[in-house]
């Protein structure tokens, strides 16, 4: 027979000693388990030990994660916390150095667990580790330790940062600002300050003010590749706490150092690949560079300015220079307006008269004006190449340059990002922006002239201005997707991939997705869709009882707990509970936690959550920092159930968009409702899709596979049985 639920089977180790193995009531107070231990051992002051996992995870057994003890668990007697505490406060501030190494080490390690940080703060423990730092004796070893220990200790949230004296704040930064230091010492004070900027803005200030960019850039091409690393996390977080002007001057001083190129050459193509932390800080440095775009892409042309207004002239002069010169010969003004408005009507603007509310349009502002212009300036040739070829058209045929600028321009702004806010996770840049200075303007150049291409291989006409567009942000979209590592590489594959490959790859994918409209195909696939329909229904519920794994959000920076829920297999109880890292698929009895489905009155998602009400009022969670969230994440992957007559919510985030549809598909199939995710329609599809081309499949003249389709795997475990003497009717 199995344990009782309030009794798990552990070993219980210690040095020197045969082991445990008893039956750990989890009714009974912890100081009399560990009082029972003892005198098994014959040791006095039970008061003065505890229990710590033996998988060498530093964690104390307390009386409130006990219940995450499971059979088998093998824990290990140790010091209590405050024992713990009280000897390493003591051995940090011994003259011996060997000692003193020793504590700070053993502190660093242990001050990963809360109770026994809390213990050692309690005892003004951070004062000690301040003055080791402040003063300067220590170095090497005993320093990194230190710097170790004090991370591990903010990570806590027991201190704010914006309490930490100036003198320490610099003491750190020397250690940034010196190579006379061990390369590990380095990398910590790089985290710590790192740690500090987003806090608050006077500590940004402080930060940029004290470890310079030129010092950042030393360790950034440093050979060593955490020492490199831990270097770019600190310039994206300065880059991310800046306002835009202080963002734009640090953009540009990074650009004249040439910073570009070495991580073009030495980080994106170097031996060996970027890692994913990398990856995220590359994009973010792709983003704040894009982002320079933002200020022009929200800016409406003024009429009144001189400048905006000889920016246009030169574009009509630099396309038709021979009319400038009649131009300048004396015409009248009238006679003069009127050959301007033909110019500015063949350069393809709508508003021939006036062209610049054609650049009122915000996005995508004057960044029109100035792709064009650049464009202009930079490829003469293929710009009046461009306009006077489609001036010589017929008026229904020709391209318009200008217009078909503006659209390309706000395309590009959309593909690429422009404006938005950095996500705290992703990972997704293009080698090919940091191969050149002004990326955003030469992929203009590109893409301008694959307008006027995909044009003429659509044989377009005015009418067809929006499709032709269509296709070449298809074509834009499908070429940056392969990552194309520098420029010229996206231009061979961007203009390889012509309106006929596009309409090829169209249908392809339109055969995979779609089948034959015919009558008969339409009443088929309507007989079909219920028990299909159904099939979904059950896997759903089937993902439920399998259970997932789910991450607690709260307003803590550190948060590391698991919580893990599952639907018994008579579909009536959902059981949760929480759970230890590394944990994939608890036993339902382990979960203490239990709603009747009978219980639950709705489902809430996305805005309706009330755990997502601090993201609608613009604060930032720390805790959906630390599980790697960004605001957004939260809203997409949120859901609650309502239960019981009061009215409560159990909370939900979901580790992933697969994981939110499956989910809330499933909580609407129990609570008799339509499945309303993006998922359960694909799926429906896919299902239709496969069983309408099995019963239209004709055998004839097709060949059969001598060999059977792969067995799938066995699963991982056989625990089928379910004891229902357990569950809750």
């Amino acid at each position: 027979m199995p344990p009782p639920k309030d009794v798990v089977k552990i070993a219980i180790q210690m040095v020197g000693a045969i082991p445990q193995l008893i039956e750990l009531q989890q009714t009974k107070p912890l100081a009399s388990v560990l009082k029972d231990v003892c005198d098994a051992w014959s040791l006095p002051h039970a008061e003065r030990y505890a229990l710590q996992y033996a998988d060498g995870r530093q964690t104390y057994i307390t009386e409130s994660n006990r219940r995450d003890i499971k059979n088998g668990s093998i824990l290990r007697l140790t010091a209590s916390p405050d024992q713990e505490a009280e000897q390493l406060y003591s051995g940090i501030q011994s003259n011996n150095l060997d000692v003193k190494a020793e504590s700070l080490k053993k502190l660093a390690s242990l001050s990963q667990d809360i109770t026994f940080a809390q213990e050692f703060i309690n005892r003004n423990g951070l004062k000690q580790i301040f003055s080791i730092v402040e003063e300067g004796k220590d170095t090497g070893e005993i320093l990194a330790h230190t710097l170790k220990a004090f991370m591990e200790l903010m990570e806590h949230d027991f201190l704010s940062w914006e309490t930490l004296s100036s003198a320490f704040i610099k003491k750190v930064v020397s250690y940034v600002n010196t190579s006379a230091v061990d390369p590990s010492i380095q990398q910590l004070s790089l985290s710590i300050l790192e740690n500090m900027v987003p806090t608050s803005r006077h500590l940004f200030e402080l930060v940029k003010a004290e470890v310079t960019l030129d010092c950042l850039l030393t360790h950034l091409q440093a050979t060593d590749t955490q020492l490199q690393l831990k270097a770019m996390a600190l310039l994206t977080a300065l880059l991310l706490a800046a306002t835009d002007a202080e963002r734009q001057d640090m953009m540009e001083y990074l650009r004249e150092k040439n910073i570009r190129q070495f991580i073009h050459k030495s980080i994106i193509h170097g031996s060996a690949a970027p890692g994913a932390e990398m990856s995220h800080h590359l994009y973010v440095l792709q983003a704040a560079g894009l982002g320079l775009c933002e200020h022009r892409m929200r800016t409406a042309m003024d009429p009144y300015s001189q400048e905006q207004r000889e920016l246009l002239q030169a574009l009509r002069l630099a396309a038709f220079e021979a009319d400038g010169e009649v131009l300048a010969g004396g015409p009248s003004p009238a006679r003069r307006r009127s050959l301007c408005a033909q110019q500015f009507r063949k350069l393809g603007f709508t508003n021939n008269s006036n062209p610049a509310e054609d650049l009122r349009r915000v996005p995508p502002g004057l960044l029109a004006l100035d792709t064009m212009v650049y464009f202009c300036r930079h490829t003469p040739d293929a710009y009046r190449r461009f306009v006077l070829e489609n001036s010589s058209r017929e008026d229904k045929h020709e391209c318009p340059f200008a217009r078909s600028s503006i659209q390309l321009t706000l395309i590009l702004c959309e593909l690429l990002h422009v404006g938005e806010p950095c996500s705290e996770t992703a990972q997704d840049f293009y080698p090919m922006f940091f191969g050149q200075d002004h990326f955003f303007e030469e992929l203009f150049c590109i893409c301008i002239q694959l307008v006027n291409k995909t044009w003429k291989e659509m044989r377009a006409t005015q009418e067809d201005f929006d499709k032709v567009l269509q296709v070449v942000r298809e074509q834009i979209s499908r070429t940056l997707s392969l990552k194309p590592t520098s420029l010229e590489l996206f231009k061979s594959r961007v203009n390889a991939l012509n309106y006929s490959e596009i309409l090829r790859l169209r249908q392809t994918e339109r055969l995979h997705q779609e089948e034959t409209l015919a009558l008969p195909v339409l009443e088929l696939r309507e007989r079909l869709k219920p028990q299909l329909l159904e099939l979904v229904r059950q896997q759903r519920l089937l993902h439920l009882c399998r259970g997932s794994l789910f991450r607690k959000i709260s307003t803590r920076r550190r948060q590391d707990k698991l919580w893990y829920c599952r639907l018994s297999p008579n579909h009536k109880v959902l059981h949760y509970g929480d759970v230890e890292e590394g944990v994939s698929a608890p036993p339902i009895e382990s979960l203490p936690e239990k709603i009747p489905v009978a219980d639950m009155k709705m489902l809430l998602v996305g805005k309706e959550c009330l755990h997502t009400r601090e993201k609608s009022s613009g604060k930032q969670n720390k805790g959906w920092k630390a599980a790697a969230l960004s605001p957004q994440d939260v809203l997409e992957l949120a859901f609650s159930i309502v239960y019981d007559v009061e009215e409560y919510c159990l909370h939900f985030i979901a580790p992933t968009r697969y994981e939110f549809c499956l989910w809330t598909d499933g909580l609407n199939v129990l609570l008799g409702r339509e499945m309303s995710s993006e998922r359960a329609q694909t799926d429906l599809e896919v299902l239709l899709s496969m069983e309408l081309k099995l019963r239209l499949l004709d055998l004839e003249n097709i060949s059969i596979p001598d060999a059977p389709p792969p067995v799938p795997k066995p699963p991982s475990n056989l625990n089928f049985c379910y004891n229902f003497s357990q569950a809750e009717e």
